[in-house]
């Protein structure tokens, strides 16, 4: 079965790119010219966005070092840990 595609929204510049449901949200944001250059680990932090609307899968652990669990439940992640699982707009740290 082929991997559903989203759409992906820079709140901060109105940039909108296509991300796989099978790919993290860092992949698209790089592919689309907007990413960090990071770990891609969970460790790093480079790539720590706010989701403001639109689901995500959290599928690689992050590191409590970068993301603390009260901004993981306020919608803050690493770009290189979740896989959207609907279109999804956010802002980069």
């Amino acid at each position: 079965m082929a991997a559903a595609v989203h759409i992906a929204t820079d709140a901060a510049s109105g940039l909108t790119f296509p991300v796989r449901d099978d790919e993290c949200l860092l992949v698209g944001m790089r592919r689309a010219g907007n990413g960090p250059k990071g770990c891609h680990g969970g460790g790093c932090g480079v790539c720590k966005v706010q989701v403001s609307e639109g689901g995500y899968e959290i599928f690689k652990r992050m590191s409590r070092a970068q993301i603390s669990e009260a901004e993981q439940a306020a919608g803050i992640v690493l770009a290189c840990c979740v896989r959207p699982s609907s279109d999804i707009t956010y802002r980069l740290f």
